[in-house]
């Protein structure tokens, strides 16, 4: 992502897309959606030029051996590449729509945003402005140099911060991995006095690394605040207090919800 652009529907969408042809009948189509994961519908196209979108709904009336030209969505709402994702995040909101193909300048399908993409590009989100206010905070705090990287980390060299995650959030993180959405980690080098090696200290991304052992990934994209010269921090204290040295040692609770849902539960219990 640019470090000044806004977030785009490219970074988001699903490039690995699904789709059904115009000449499938209904019941074939109807049954791929019945045992897909997740899949209220499909784009159709012909080739790699979309020519409409076939739902659950679609079908509901249709019979079985109709083509699915004959009853697919021809007026259908698309979504570019470069449009950025909180205008995509209106489109869906005001049409109703729960996925949108994404087409290039000539019309070929290269990818699909749904409603859940959109949340998770809102979530948690790593964003070089991010990355800035708290590069910006150490270097006030601790009257420090410091400058941003981008780069690729090895997981086994970082000691996180946090000492838990939550599997419902592990959930979802595990499979942005899986989809190609996950968000960059936010790591600190802080130099150590001794030998010149830096200690990477993970800032942000607890969740997403957790989701990377779990898949067995070993490296991971991060932005990164270099600082000129080794300061105490207190996120390096915390780590040395609670023993944190690996990703092993973040703990992963699965009797509990993240605080956040377990906010939302109680103002329901409060109605």
């Amino acid at each position: 992502m640019d470090r000044d652009a806004k977030p785009r529907v490219r970074d988001y969408m699903t490039r690995d897309v699904q789709t059904v042809s115009g000449d499938d009948n209904v019941a074939d189509v109807a049954l791929r959606i019945a045992e897909s994961d997740g899949h209220g519908g499909f784009p159709v196209t012909n080739g790699r030029k979309v020519e409409g979108f076939v739902s659950a709904r679609d079908l509901l009336l249709a019979d079985d051996n109709d083509p699915i030209f004959k009853v697919m969505t021809r007026d259908l709402v698309v979504a570019h590449p470069e449009m950025r994702i909180n205008d995509a995040a209106r489109v869906i909101l005001r049409s109703g729509i729960q996925k949108l193909p994404v087409v290039d300048d000539a019309g070929n399908l290269v990818g699909i945003i749904s409603n859940a993409d959109v949340i998770r590009s809102q979530i948690e989100r790593a964003t070089p402005e991010k990355v800035g206010k708290l590069k910006q905070t150490l270097q006030n705090i601790h009257g420090v140099g410091a400058r941003e990287e981008r780069r690729t980390v090895r997981l086994d060299q970082l000691t996180p911060t946090q000492t838990k995650v939550y599997s419902d959030e592990l959930e979802g993180r595990t499979y942005e991995l899986e989809n190609g959405l996950a968000e960059p980690l936010v790591v600190i080098d802080n130099p150590r006095s001794r030998g010149g090696k830096s200690h990477l200290l993970l800032a942000d991304g607890h969740h997403r690394v957790k989701a990377a052992q779990r898949l067995g990934i070993e490296e991971m994209d991060a932005y990164v605040i270099v600082l000129d010269e080794p300061v105490d921090l207190g996120m390096a204290e915390t780590a040395r207090k609670e023993n944190l040295e690996t990703i092993s040692d973040i703990e992963e609770v699965d009797y509990a919800h993240h605080p956040l849902v377990e906010t939302t539960k109680r103002l329901q219990d409060r109605e």
